[in-house]
């Protein structure tokens, strides 16, 4: 009764949300269940403003308001630079991808990324393709859900008392619930209404600081002249408000190339073009999905930042080398019940948003791509298997929680890397280049994820200076370089002209 009794207005503001997002789940069942179609794509019937929240909602998780926002406690307002690249990625998936994979993808039957690969280059490698980006998405997401289930629950831990492990099963399992429920549809939908609330939160949570000192004026002096210590024990001085003086310009640009240009090649971004339901609602999502993600980091990135006018030198020093925890550790010193459990609710539609897109992925990934191409099932069985391959990754993710391999932003940026390297070249081909070949796409995914690899665990800690250049940027030039020259090479698997006019919407005279 007096936990309560201390908890009553966040336990109420996060019930009411969860019980919202369930019901989505319960509302759609019936629809999602009819055929592949509607649990996978959501019949490509979603109106544009819904995508466009949906898209918002699902790129930027607690892992931007937590794991990204936290960063700046040690990285400082330079850590906004960040957002910028993502916000011009953002402009490029929508203005140059976007339309026409909307296209390709409904002419050509497509419903998953790797089906687009198949069914695009029908060549002898297609089937390849397909699976090997499959076990990409497996691989890649494993971290991604990691770092989301692992943000939810040290805000849990933080503002709820609540221990890690049943934070982060409470995440995973009720998001999983609802995903399984309803398909693309309670994704979707749930997506659109989770990006209202983050945008408003967004505005809430860079407010925070200030109400707590009294004011922008003084707030701003206290970052300016705090006494904290960097994590090597440096005073920090005016470096919060000094450009790459805390962390440097090779490092903010690493981790916006490699978290943003997933907007370019991760499928959980990419799936949402195959939804949206015409021209004209993609033309308002056009304009309207980089103004929602631009406003929103302008806000979250310099939270972190400006924590350390709530935050006394024993805090400081704890918390600038456990920055995961910072956004916690903000909400529980205001300690404001209705505040508190209104950024609660935000932060848990930031994770659970990305969480649900990534968990249909998984298992349309196990059973749409690997599965029926082994062994082909009828329609309502490979619905009936997605679901239950959904609760056992989820299982498998939760385990990985308890021991998490790395921090959010490192965690992100890894699985954001991979994404790039393996998909990109092949997406971007397949959309643009008629001479694009299967021979192409398929190698260029082998050789941009071992660069990628090779460069993380075997090279970028061991060689002088080449600490903050992430690995997306070499495992990126190494297999776009790759997919042109193996394409030129290999002209000979080409699809067929008449394949190539039907995808490409060639008009003959």
């Amino acid at each position: 009764m007096e936990y309560i009794a201390k908890y009553w207005v966040i336990l109420v503001i996060m019930i009411v949300y969860t019980a919202f997002c369930l019901l989505i789940g319960q509302w759609f069942k019936k629809k999602a269940a009819e055929n592949v179609d509607a649990f996978y794509v959501a019949k490509r019937e979603i109106p544009g403003w819904a995508i466009s929240l949906a898209f918002f909602s699902t790129f930027i998780s607690t892992n931007t308001y937590i794991g990204q926002a936290g960063f700046s406690f040690q990285a400082g307002l330079s850590w906004a630079w960040v957002g910028f690249y993502w916000v011009v990625f953002c402009m490029i998936s929508w203005l140059l991808l976007g339309p026409r994979m909307r296209v390709q993808t409904a002419k050509l039957k497509s419903v998953t990324i790797p089906d687009y690969f198949d069914y695009r280059y029908k060549s002898s490698f297609s089937k390849a393709i397909r699976m090997f980006s499959a076990v990409i998405i497996l691989f890649a997401t494993l971290w991604y859900m990691t770092a989301i289930a692992k943000g939810c629950a040290h805000l849990l831990v933080s503002t709820l008392g609540m221990s890690y492990a049943w934070g982060a099963f409470l995440v995973i399992f009720i998001t999983t619930l609802y995903s399984v429920l309803g398909g693309m549809y309670s994704v979707l939908w749930t997506d659109a209404v989770q990006g209202l609330i983050m945008f408003f939160v967004a505005i809430l949570m860079v407010m925070i600081p200030a109400m707590y000192v009294g004011g922008w004026e003084p707030l701003m002096y206290s970052v300016a002249h705090t006494p904290h210590l960097t994590p090597k024990g440096q005073p920090m001085g005016n470096g919060l408000m000094t450009f790459c003086t805390l962390v440097s310009f090779a490092y903010i640009t690493s981790i916006g190339l490699a978290v943003g240009m997933k907007q370019i090649s991760e499928p959980r971004c990419l799936i949402r073009f195959y939804s949206i339901d015409n021209a004209k609602s993609m033309k308002f999502a056009m304009i309207a999905t980089p103004i929602f993600l631009g406003v929103s980091l302008a806000c979250v990135f310099a939270v972190g930042a400006l924590v350390h006018g709530m935050a006394t030198d024993q805090e400081a020093s704890y918390l600038v080398k456990h920055t995961d925890e910072v956004i916690g550790f903000m909400l529980a010193k205001f300690n404001n019940p209705w505040v508190t459990g209104c950024v609660m609710a935000g932060l848990f539609a930031a994770g659970m948003s990305s969480y649900a897109a990534v968990s249909i992925i998984v298992g349309t990934a196990i059973v749409g791509d690997i599965w029926t191409v082994i062994k082909p099932l009828e329609p309502k069985k490979q619905v009936s298997y997605t679901k239950r391959l959904m609760w056992i990754y989820s299982a498998i993710v939760f385990i990985i929680t308890l021991y998490p391999p790395a921090g959010i932003v490192e965690l992100t940026a890894f699985s954001g890397a991979v994404f790039t390297a393996g998909f990109f070249p092949a997406v971007f081909g397949g959309l643009f280049f008629r001479w694009g070949t299967g021979k192409g796409a398929f190698w260029s995914m082998i050789i941009g994820i071992a660069t990628t690899v090779i460069w993380r665990f075997g090279l970028r800690f061991y060689l002088p200076g080449m600490k903050d250049i992430h690995e997306i940027i070499p495992g990126f030039i190494v297999s776009l370089i790759a997919y042109f020259i193996i394409c030129k090479l290999t002209a000979s698997d080409k699809p067929d002209e008449e394949h190539l006019d039907h995808v490409f919407h060639t008009k003959k005279s």
